[in-house]
């Protein structure tokens, strides 16, 4: 962490002696600091916050988890590389996270690269007379959720204003309603219905001229409230919205408008769920999802979403980490608010709970899964529909799951029955098989890249 704060300080031009005159701490003591011979303990933490105006979670070793991880997936995707040990990543992602994001980006533009090679030998083959030159654009979704992921998957200043719009509403009438009293008495904005089998492919479209909300008549009340809530962040908190993206620096306006869509329904979420309350109705009903969505009024994947975002420093919630997939195994959603590692390289694990899920339409299915480093998780996984309701009407079929570290585990109203403690009950899962150790593995379906570079004993994980 003393890099980080070094690397901060250089970037405000500003000297040990000034910077530790403005923290209140001796030149030494903050020498030490940037030199890794001192901790940064939490009051230190929000100084440097407030006097570098900065996040404090900048220094958060979740973010060096998910890096550490990330990187070693790209090694693997190396066959000619020599064996890199974990301590010489870790070193490079703590002490150089930001050449770390950029031996990312390179992997990122590498397999673009690879894709258009791909497609134009397609055509070649083909006959095809299509623009072989369209370069495909990279992935604006996947430069987003790193950005969340960088944040914990917690924007504490939406998430406040969001919670003060919430206690502005409360004891009005109910949540949908009040929010459409809103969007007309602040905005003079109608909310309008229109026929879901007309056309409209967007959950909302809005009318500035004529300053009408369309939501499709297919949307549930909770949906509903949903939209409007995401129109209520981008007519009240624009400002902010727009201030958070310029300070995330994204690639490009692809990566920009994907941020700002992410960053309103952010907001639609807290305030549906406020934070405070919706932390102390999960604590009380032990997580229990169907209740506090019974109670929030809001669907099964938004209470999974909302609660992978608890993680406000003075009052975090259990830490989870929430993905969605669909029967083909694209993984269309996922965060984390630990240090489990989604992988970039060779799918996901057929293993996992997660594919169970489409086989039992209805039910929440549990499995408590080792992963090859030795970590346990408690997974909850259930299928979840989406679409206009009618005969051979089009719909979206997926399936979610939260999950958390199996110490944790027992905070959970799914972990009833289930024996926590017994390794032998474990499922053993991988992160996709081209970057799985599990050499045993039934259901393999491609060689570890790992595999094919044995790593010394004097360099293997612990």
């Amino acid at each position: 962490m003393g890099v980080r704060l070094q690397r901060l300080r250089e970037e405000r031009r500003m000297t040990q002696a000034a910077l530790a005159k403005a923290l209140g701490i001796s030149p030494s003591y903050l020498n030490q600091m940037e030199r890794n011979q001192r901790p940064l303990t939490v009051p230190i933490l929000l100084r440097i916050g407030s006097v570098l105006n900065v996040d404090p979670q900048i220094f958060s070793e979740h973010d060096s988890a998910s890096l550490v991880a990330d990187v070693r997936d790209v090694f693997g995707e190396l066959p000619d590389a020599p064996p890199t040990s974990m301590a010489e990543l870790k070193m490079l992602v703590e002490n150089m996270p930001d050449l770390a994001r950029s031996i990312l980006l390179l992997q990122r533009r590498y397999r673009v690269m690879a894709e258009r090679a791909d497609t134009l030998a397609a055509r070649l083959d083909d006959g095809s007379r299509g623009d072989s030159t369209q370069a495909l654009a990279p992935s604006t979704d996947e430069e987003v959720r790193e950005y969340l992921n960088r944040r914990q998957n917690y924007i504490d200043e939406l998430d406040r204003a969001a919670e003060l719009v919430a206690g502005e509403l409360d004891g009005q009438l109910r949540t949908r309603d009040a929010l459409q009293a809103r969007l007309l008495e602040r905005h003079g904005i109608r909310v309008q219905l229109s026929d879901g089998d007309a056309g409209m492919v967007r959950k909302h479209r809005y009318d500035a001229q004529q300053k009408i909300l369309w939501l499709p008549d297919t949307l549930t009340g909770g949906q509903r409230a949903f939209q409007m809530a995401a129109q209520i962040s981008l007519l009240e908190h624009s400002a902010l919205i727009d201030a958070l993206v310029l300070a995330a620096q994204f690639s490009g306006a692809g990566a920009q408008s994907s941020a700002r869509l992410a960053l309103s329904n952010y907001f639609a979420g807290a305030l549906l769920m406020p934070y405070q309350r919706f932390l102390q109705a999960a604590e009380s009903r032990a997580y229990d999802i169907e209740r506090l969505a019974q109670q929030f009024g809001v669907g099964f994947e938004a209470v999974c979403h909302r609660l992978s975002t608890l993680q406000r420093p003075e009052a975090a919630g259990l830490p989870f980490f929430f993905v969605r997939v669909d029967r083909a195994g694209n993984v269309s959603k996922r965060q984390s608010a630990t240090d489990f590692h989604f992988s970039r390289v060779g799918g996901t694990c057929p293993l996992w709970i997660v594919y169970d899920a489409f086989s039992h339409p209805g039910q929440i299915l549990t499995q408590v899964a080792s992963m090859p480093d030795g970590c346990t998780y408690l997974w909850i996984a259930r299928q979840v529909s989406t679409g206009a309701p009618g005969y051979r009407a089009p719909g979206k079929t997926f399936a979610v799951a939260l999950g958390c570290d199996i110490s944790q585990a027992h905070r959970l109203i799914y972990s009833k029955g289930l024996d926590l403690h017994d390794p032998q009950g474990a499922t053993p899962i991988g992160t996709g098989c081209k970057v799985c150790e599990r050499q045993a593995c039934p259901q393999r379906a491609f060689p570890s890249l790992l595999a094919a570079r044995p790593v010394p004993p004097n360099q293997a994980t612990p």
